[in-house]
């Protein structure tokens, strides 16, 4: 089976626990990241993750969750299929 895998970017003020707020969501949804990237730029944060969603076909529960901790923590989180993200970022 072709593994389907997703684009999750984090963005935001600096804070404390926002790697830990976000990964374990994705843990507790059974998704395993497979790449990930984060740098703070003065104060601002900003991750970018390859997770794998091959076991998830409705990432709604997912997208509610991470929706639910951008607004309490004031991030910007977005997740989109690889696909969709490679279409859209295609020049």
């Amino acid at each position: 089976m072709e593994k389907r895998r997703a684009v999750v970017s984090v963005i935001g003020k600096d804070q404390v626990g926002i790697i830990s707020r976000v990964t374990t969501i994705l843990a507790n949804n059974q998704m395993n990241i497979l790449d990930i990237s984060q740098t703070i730029l003065q104060d601002f944060f900003t991750m970018m993750m390859i997770i794998d969603v091959s076991a998830n076909e409705n990432l709604s529960k997912l997208r509610e969750e991470l929706s639910a901790a951008a607004d309490e923590m004031g991030l910007k989180i977005n997740i989109q299929l690889e696909e969709i993200f490679q279409a859209m970022h295609r020049i």
